[in-house]
């Protein structure tokens, strides 16, 4: 009998036929450690029993690893609601900033110094514009967003930000955007491609990126990544404010592969469906080797402790709390009306009151006894 597809079942399949051709780190074992272990006996749970039927059942302990995909759900609705605070009352910028191909190689061995560089560059390039007198000549604010994989799980490093449509000034004042209208794009991929290359190039001649060891080589790509248009995407997100979280929380804490894209396991090869947007955005299927999979799955395991999602300008954490009341009454909107949730007044958390039974469908699976977690035999 075929296995269920799932990136747990390959993980349990495939993970020493991949470790005996490649050397996996120690945080890509842990990471596959965790999604093995995720609501299984190894994490301990609960001993359920229906209140009307007497039924049994069993509830095991999530792993709640970022990485993994049945933990997620419920990790981003909860980051949506703590973000609902922080709406304002006008139209929303999706953009993304891609990184070239040619640094995949230096990826490999520095993410942490290349994923935090993007997050740096962005954010000044932003902020410049913002400033500029001829535009908004103000403060902006954005959440961004670290992505590091395409539709078929090849390393593709985009950075998405949602950004309020205008810029608080220096006097208090709000400068809104125009409303199908952000930054040119254009200048925009000049400008965040002459700051991050500048900045890799002073990251390596301070020593920053010591596994990088040939000069000429260095110059090498950095030149060719001057020569590249660089990519970036604006949009404004035509949706109603309330909706606007929502919307990002479809990146906030995506992982890079879902359970319900594998279409199917027979213990050697997957089935993966994927979008194609080189082709009108069409659902297509791919298969490849299980090993193959979790190679790619592996290759978007972030650093320990790296943060994935950051806030900037007036959403920054140490300064939203003061910055959006005066927002708002710059833009003359009552909090009551612009902000669903607001401080002090957060929807109530619903009490527990079991599982519903699925034998009855009448009762409730209630806690009658914890179970310890199981240890794995073997060595």
């Amino acid at each position: 009998m075929a296995e269920p597809a799932s990136l747990q079942a390959v993980i349990r399949t495939c993970l020493d036929d991949l470790a005996a051709t490649q050397t996996l780190s120690p945080r890509q074992w842990q990471v596959c450690h965790h999604v093995l272990a995720c609501r299984t006996a190894a994490l301990g749970g609960f001993a359920l029993r229906c209140d009307q039927c007497e039924a049994e059942a069993v509830c095991y302990h999530a792993c709640r690893d970022r990485h993994c995909p049945r933990c997620q759900r419920r990790t981003s609705l909860d980051w949506c609601e703590r973000q609902r605070a922080a709406l304002l009352p006008v139209t929303y910028h999706h953009v993304v900033f891609t990184l070239p191909a040619t640094l995949n190689g230096w990826i490999e061995v520095h993410p942490t110094e290349i994923y935090d560089r993007l997050f740096e560059t962005v954010w000044a390039t932003l902020s410049a514009f913002a400033a500029d007198p001829k535009r908004l000549d103000g403060q902006l604010g954005m959440t961004a967003v670290l992505h590091t994989w395409g539709q078929t799980l090849t390393r593709h490093v985009h950075l998405h930000g949602l950004v309020p449509g205008g810029a608080f000034s220096a006097s208090g004042e709000w400068h809104p955007a125009k409303s199908t209208y952000l930054f040119p794009v254009r200048a925009l991929s000049r400008h965040v491609r002459g700051g991050f290359v500048s900045r890799l190039r002073q990251a390596a001649q301070a020593g920053g990126l010591p596994r990088l060891t040939d000069p000429k080589e260095i110059d090498r790509v950095l030149d060719t990544l001057m020569r590249t248009e660089w990519v970036v995407y604006s949009k404004p997100c035509l949706v109603h404010t309330e909706t606007v979280v929502d919307y990002l929380g479809r990146y906030s804490h995506r992982t890079a592969l879902s359970d319900r894209r594998l279409l199917s396991f027979d213990g050697e090869f997957v089935e993966l469906s994927y979008k194609d947007y080189r082709d009108g955005d069409r659902r297509k299927v791919m298969t490849l080797s299980g090993a193959e999979l979790l190679r790619r799955f592996l290759l978007h395991v972030l650093p320990k402790g790296f943060m994935r999602v950051r806030h900037f300008g007036f959403l920054a954490n140490r300064c939203r709390t003061r910055r959006l009341p005066e927002i708002r009454a710059a833009i003359a909107a009552l909090a009551a009306t612009t902000c669903p949730v607001t401080a002090g007044h957060e929807a109530p958390t619903p009490t527990f009151d079991g599982y519903p039974c699925p034998s009855c469908h009448t009762g409730r699976l209630r806690v009658r006894a914890a179970l310890a977690p199981k240890r794995r035999d073997g060595g």
